[in-house]
């Protein structure tokens, strides 16, 4: 339900099911990452539509353990040095984990109206450097991934997806996330689903699964199968496997507090997704009267994280009045995830990068739009604070 006050950027999805399952994580004893976690992966997993799962802490991690991944598979692996293009709008870690792994990252421009990558650009931007294409589904909107496949045909370049934006979003049917060779997903509060902190990463390739359980956890072989595509075959020593290091890992485990939590939101998922939708039409319908804004344009069956909007150069006010307006009315909103990343210091001065093209339609964004929250409720009693807050703006 409403939250009754203002418009916020997010509310809590929870209810007595997710402090259930919290109680009765805290009369187990046992916290750290165990069967809980596991159940609500092999639940992820389902409802995505892929094989396997791999629940972390966050979305970051995520994105940190897909990439590092990539980096020690035998045969679809990413060498240092490699080219992997991106989009320039996304969040930063997103873009982090190529860097840390010594990848050549190329920034490609957004078409202006879906917010995802610019095609004719993407198309245009691949060369024989080109290794991986990172796709990211920004505010709940998938690419169109068939042209995406077409662009890349027969040529061996990886594609994989930071959907952590666009958890339930769908393109023919298919779950956003799964039309690469992995993907990843948030769980963070003002997501689709929330877990106090976690993130996710689906893939229906086994020799991937297998490296990111050893990377999760140290490196170590504990949590690999018997027979697995890491090390071949374990001990059947346990002691021995114990403490067996293999990979350079990290220690990216969600508590079982989470993976419990996890559990009910997943279920509820359907339904967050098509309130989510109910309410985009109600905004799309109102914001028909307010042409001098641009709003993001839906590929396949989004699942709505937010509302972005772009003032048009010739709309008669700034971003900033319609910031002011919001605020005046409660509105909270955000920049459109980082606007134009590339223009960053940390691009500037620490990645190896590369541009290609122009960047206009990201700086476009990154100058004058925004977005405001959508939730898993009706926000009947909100449409009227937006449109007061517009009617002000455009009078």
């Amino acid at each position: 339900m409403s939250d009754g006050a203002g418009f916020p950027l997010a509310t809590t999805s929870w209810d007595k099911a997710e402090y259930a399952a919290i109680d009765r994580v805290v009369q187990s004893g046992m916290f750290s990452m165990g069967p809980e976690v596991a159940k609500f992966e092999a639940m992820f997993a389902k409802a995505m539509g892929a094989n396997h799962a791999v629940m972390v802490n966050s979305g970051s991690s995520a994105n940190l353990i897909m990439v590092a991944a990539l980096r020690y598979h035998k045969t679809r692996n990413l060498p240092e040095g490699s080219e992997v293009i991106v989009p320039a709008v996304s969040w930063s870690t997103t873009y982090y984990p190529l860097h840390q792994y010594g990848l050549r990252i190329k920034f490609v421009d957004i078409d202006p109206d879906t917010m995802n990558f610019d095609l004719d650009a993407l198309a245009d931007a691949i060369g024989p450097e080109t290794r991986a294409i990172m796709a990211v589904n920004l505010l709940g909107n998938p690419n169109d991934f068939d042209r995406i496949n077409a662009i890349i045909g027969d040529r061996d370049i990886l594609l994989f997806e930071d959907n952590c934006e666009s958890l339930g979003a769908t393109l023919k049917g298919r779950q956003a996330g799964t039309f690469g060779i992995a993907g990843s997903y948030s769980s963070f509060f003002s997501h689709h689903i929330a877990t106090m902190e976690g993130g996710l990463v689906v893939t229906d390739d086994e020799e991937l699964y297998h490296i990111m359980l050893s990377l999760r956890s140290h490196g170590w072989t504990r949590h690999l199968p018997k027979v697995n595509h890491v090390t071949g075959e374990k001990s059947d020593d346990p002691f021995e496997e114990s403490f067996k290091f293999v990979l350079p890992g990290y220690n990216l485990r969600p508590l079982e507090m989470s993976g419990a939590i996890g559990q009910e939101q997943i279920a509820k998922l359907p339904v967050i997704v098509s309130e989510r939708r109910k309410n985009a039409e109600s905004f799309r319908a109102l914001m028909q009267g307010y042409p001098q804004i641009r709003i993001q344009r839906e590929t396949g069956e989004s699942s709505w994280f937010g509302f972005a909007m772009v003032v048009r150069p010739d709309a008669g006010f700034t971003r900033a009045d319609l910031i002011a307006a919001f605020g005046r009315h409660g509105i909270e909103c955000r920049p459109v995830v980082t606007g134009n990343f590339a223009k960053n210091e940390v691009v500037t001065r620490y990645m190896d990068h590369v541009i290609h093209g122009e960047l206009r339609h990201a700086d476009e964004i990154d100058a004058r739009g925004l977005f405001i929250g959508n939730h898993h409720y009706p926000l009947d009693d909100k449409w009227p604070l937006l449109r007061a807050a517009l009617d002000e703006v455009t009078a």
